[in-house]
């Protein structure tokens, strides 16, 4: 995804398809990319598509945590908890731009959901297992030193706390460098490209028809294996290959909902106790603090997911019944929502079922993956990516290496140490000091650097150009950062920019302004409105990233 003497990067993509591809990845989630960065690695002609943007679906809709997954311990599933805590530190080592480590407390209460000696013990599982660093490791504290640093927590019912790590990040900017690291090694990702039809020869998969969205045009692409990982929308691709056998996927819908920290004043990140049974996050992110999540069968329209008045009140109410605080939906200053994909299990409520990976075969040779966790991506493709080699290799006679992306540095975290918070700190100063004589604050400069890592010179030499003294730097700045965007990105939509590059609805909402979505339209207008038919207005912009809650909230 670079710039190429100023053509649209994505334009060049379509025209060079190829009518042949060892790999052709269905999905560009993080599952999806994780796959063509581990195909394209190994040396395999790998074509990644997406029938919208990169990571609109369920990879942008998470909790935007790395994290090991400490409740699994709870159901005996020890070895998901210490393949997925293991990758924490992989994860964190190849983007650490985007994964950041992060305390958590987990504030220990009477009949709560975890007893206080078991998560001693489990922590302590927890860290061996995971291969925890030392500087990381739990600690206990007292009902007195947990109040001390999280006073607003209710004290009745409160005995004590722990603290441990688990890593924040950006998920839908976690998918976007993997993608342009898939591109480094030679894959072709499209966004906005859907599979409309399979394509067989004497009843084995062979490709697919393919029809570019923005264009109209159709393609035909051949593949010798072809991958479908398109997550909620699994089974409707292996419905339409007749290969749904006895396994279908469960979904289930989770919620996260966003305060202010005025209205909302946390000091920590904090996993705790529901009333249900169950266990919410709440993590505080600049300006905002924001919980999740809820977990409920989900059979409604999967490309239009609902929030409910019910949904946005269990969290208010879990956040009212553990702290001296009182919130509710007139709150709320945003909203996502997301689907999950576990293994359908027959009298198993939502909250039971495994979210372990799967792997499904069908007759045809159409490879479906579905489930498991946004830390365990790359585990999950080096284990699909090493069935395609095999069956290439007995098919082809063709040779591959092994998996190699667990030291493969993401684009964007290509630093010079090893990765370290104090050491991203003093190499967001050295950058800043490149790039303050164009009058950027530091703050907002902290912001690009966190979310574009090793690349932010290309942007900042790029804000250099188009500085002028009649230009407020906030304008010069925005318009370096979304023709990167472009030309680096894939991205076609100023809608897509503002959610899934930037994430300012989730976290900077007080930056949306309808004159900051305007300027953002007339930029993405001036770069490629006359090349593709993609433009977009500030009513356009409005329906995108609005709360998608239901009437009557």
């Amino acid at each position: 995804m670079n710039q190429n003497n100023n053509k649209i990067p994505r334009q060049s993509d379509i025209d060079n398809l190829s009518d042949q591809y060892d790999l052709l990845i269905v999905g560009g989630g993080i599952t999806g990319a994780g796959i063509a960065l581990d195909a394209a690695k190994r040396g395999l002609k790998t074509l990644l598509i997406d029938k919208a943007d990169f990571a609109s679906g369920t990879s942008s809709k998470s909790t935007k945590l790395v994290h090991g997954g400490l409740r699994y311990l709870k159901s005996g599933e020890i070895k998901l908890v210490s393949s997925v805590g293991k990758e924490r530190a992989v994860v964190y080592r190849n983007a650490p731009h985007i994964v950041i480590p992060q305390k958590m407390l987990l504030p220990l209460i009477k009949n709560g959901s975890f007893k206080p000696w078991l998560i001693r013990i489990g922590l302590n599982i927890y860290d061996f297992i995971a291969g925890v660093k030392k500087t990381e490791r739990n600690t206990f504290l007292s009902k007195e030193e947990t109040l001390r640093i999280e006073p607003n927590l209710k004290d009745y019912y409160l005995v004590g706390g722990a603290m441990y790590y688990e890593y924040k990040c950006s998920d839908s900017r976690l998918v976007i460098e993997v993608c342009k690291t898939a591109k480094e090694y030679g894959a072709t990702v499209l966004n906005y490209v859907e599979c409309k039809d399979w394509i067989y020869d004497n009843s084995t998969i062979s490709g697919a028809v393919v029809v570019d969205k923005i264009s109209g045009d159709v393609h035909t692409v051949k593949a010798k294996c072809v991958i479908n990982a398109t997550g909620p929308w699994t089974d409707k691709l292996r419905e339409r290959d007749n290969g749904v056998n006895n396994k279908r996927i469960h979904l289930t819908k989770g919620v996260h909902i966003v305060f202010s920290k005025e209205d909302l004043p946390i000091n920590n990140a904090l996993y705790f106790d529901v009333f249900d049974g169950r266990m919410v996050f709440i993590i505080p992110r600049r300006d905002t603090v924001y919980v999740g999540t809820t977990d409920t069968d989900y059979y409604e329209d999967i490309d239009d997911i609902k929030i409910t008045r019910e949904d946005v009140e269990y969290l208010c109410m879990a956040v009212n019944n553990q702290f001296n605080i009182k919130v509710n939906r007139g709150d709320v200053k945003y909203s996502w929502a997301g689907l999950r994909c576990l293994m359908a299990v027959k009298g198993k409520k939502a909250s039971a079922l495994s979210r372990k990976d799967e792997v499904f075969l069908s007759k045809s040779g159409l490879i479906s993956i579905a489930g498991g966790k946004l830390t365990g991506y790359r585990l999950m493709a080096k284990k699909v990516v090493d069935m395609v080699s095999k069956r290439l290799s007995k098919k082809y006679g063709a040779k591959y290496e092994e998996c190699t992306t667990k030291d493969t540095r993401l684009s964007g975290g290509k630093f010079s140490f090893e990765p370290d918070t104090m050491l991203m700190v003093e190499q967001c100063d050295y950058k800043y000091d490149e790039a303050k004589q164009t009058g950027i604050e530091p703050e907002d400069f902290k912001m690009l650097f966190y979310r574009y890592g090793s690349n932010i010179d290309i942007i900042t030499e790029k804000a250099y150009e188009l500085m002028t003294p009649k230009k407020h730097w906030t304008d010069f700045w925005l318009e370096a950062e979304i023709w990167y965007s472009i030309f680096y990105e894939n991205t076609l939509y100023a809608s897509d920019f503002i959610l899934f590059r930037t994430s300012i609805p989730y976290f900077h909402y007080n930056i949306l302004s309808d004159k900051f979505a305007e300027d953002v339209c007339n930029i993405f207008n001036k770069y490629i409105g006359d090349i593709y038919n993609v433009k977009e207005d500030l009513t356009d912009i409005k329906k995108k990233i609005n709360p998608s809650y239901a009437s009557g909230i």
